[in-house]
């Protein structure tokens, strides 16, 4: 028989191929073996994510301290919130310190950064030695700069008449910030040059080549070809050293403790302080849903502002 008769034969056994699964939300073809790796996690992710988060706002309407029976007093806690003077000034300490670090981070890094990028010799042990502070703990380092604010940096103040410095800053209640955002700067400016340098790599030399033919000067080469060309990246970095700089907690626990006189008291150190120490659990549950509220406010107004302005 010829493979001419064979083949009508041959087709009609032939089983039609087995179509994917499609995904419900698009026409895309979805292979069942990625649910099988996304459900799960997802899952795990709500369990110890959303339902505690669900859970804290609805703790945020009782007058629980904890443990043992509460009651459900309505929007009590928030309203408290508004009047409360301590938690007013946690706020705008925190907003305060938050704007400086936010600032100087992203300043320092994006200068270490150009400077990193360009044809200097060791350039990989440089940039290993600006990534060491962000390898290392907080409150371990925490502890060494206390140290360094209460002990040898006084006696240099002394030893030059410098009146402010001569007293520890830690405990003087005008300065006590300054070691917080020292310290939040100085371990932050890393992970901001990594973002930073991955940023300049994705810039064609050509065009810096052919700005030089130009005569563009190095201030004109930052401000009109980097800048604009790593807009993406300055954004991520902005909303990421914000959010970081906005929950600072560490720093302040190693350093000064919330004093002196609840001076430096962020947000997050006072609903760790009240909520957990201090009785107020569903109080500070409250701060603590309203201070998530601020931060998504704050990211998106970010976002949205600085993302209209991107050049890539």
């Amino acid at each position: 028989m010829s493979s001419a008769t064979m083949r009508p034969g041959a087709s009609q056994s032939a089983k039609p191929a087995k179509k994917r699964r499609m995904s419900a939300f698009s026409d895309r073809k979805v292979d069942s073996a990625y649910y099988w790796m996304a459900v799960p996690a997802a899952v795990l992710f709500a369990v110890f994510l959303y339902v505690p988060f669900i859970q804290g706002i609805a703790y945020s309407f009782t007058n629980s301290q904890g443990y043992g029976n509460f009651k459900w007093i309505g929007f009590k806690n928030y309203v408290a919130l508004f009047s409360d003077g301590r938690v007013g000034s946690a706020y705008l300490f925190t907003f305060f310190i938050a704007v400086l670090i936010t600032v100087l981070i992203n300043v320092l890094a994006m200068f270490l950064a150009v400077a990193l990028n360009g044809k200097i010799a060791f350039k990989n042990g440089f940039r290993a030695i600006f990534f060491v502070p962000y390898t290392l703990g907080v409150l371990v380092i925490g502890y060494v700069f206390k140290y360094i604010f209460m002990t040898p940096l006084p006696a240099l103040g002394k030893s030059l008449h410098i009146a402010w410095l001569a007293d520890p800053l830690i405990t003087n209640e005008q300065y006590s910030w300054v070691p917080i955002v020292f310290l939040a700067v100085w371990q932050g400016v890393a992970y901001s040059i990594l973002i930073y340098l991955a940023g300049l790599q994705t810039i064609d030399d050509q065009i810096y080549e052919a700005a030089a033919i130009d005569g563009v000067n190095a201030w004109q080469n930052f401000w009109k070809i980097t800048f604009p060309l790593i807009g993406p990246f300055f954004t991520i970095n902005l909303v990421l050293t914000m959010k970081n700089a906005l929950g600072t907690f560490d720093q302040v626990v190693a350093l000064t403790d919330g004093g002196p006189n609840s001076a430096t008291e962020t947000v997050t150190y006072l609903i760790w302080k009240g909520g957990l120490t201090g009785g107020e659990y569903a109080y500070q549950t409250s701060n603590a849903v309203l201070f998530f509220i601020v931060l998504a406010i704050i990211a998106f107004i970010q976002l949205k502002f600085f993302g209209d302005r991107e050049k890539v």
